[in-house]
């Protein structure tokens, strides 16, 4: 599994994941009480090398959280210097 597979997402660290991730769950109104932990992992098969563990009072905001979370992790990939 080359790493070209990869090239569609761009690179960012752990720190502009968090910003990227605040600032959207900011934006819907059932999710600005989430809280979240970006947390790094090995590789998946999928490509992913984070992901990330919600918490919120109400069970639909974390439903809702998860499809916001789902598009940023699909164009987002954890740079190496932080993984």
């Amino acid at each position: 599994m080359g790493s070209e597979r990869f090239s569609d997402k761009t690179t960012a660290t752990l720190d502009e994941i968090r910003i990227r991730v605040g600032h959207a769950l900011q934006r819907h109104p059932m999710c600005r009480e989430v809280q979240f932990d970006i947390i790094c992992v090995p590789r998946t098969a999928r490509g992913g090398n984070w992901t990330i563990s919600l918490h919120a009072p109400e069970p639909a905001a974390v439903w809702e959280a998860s499809h916001i979370v789902a598009d940023i992790q699909a164009a987002y990939d954890l740079s190496s210097a932080t993984a």
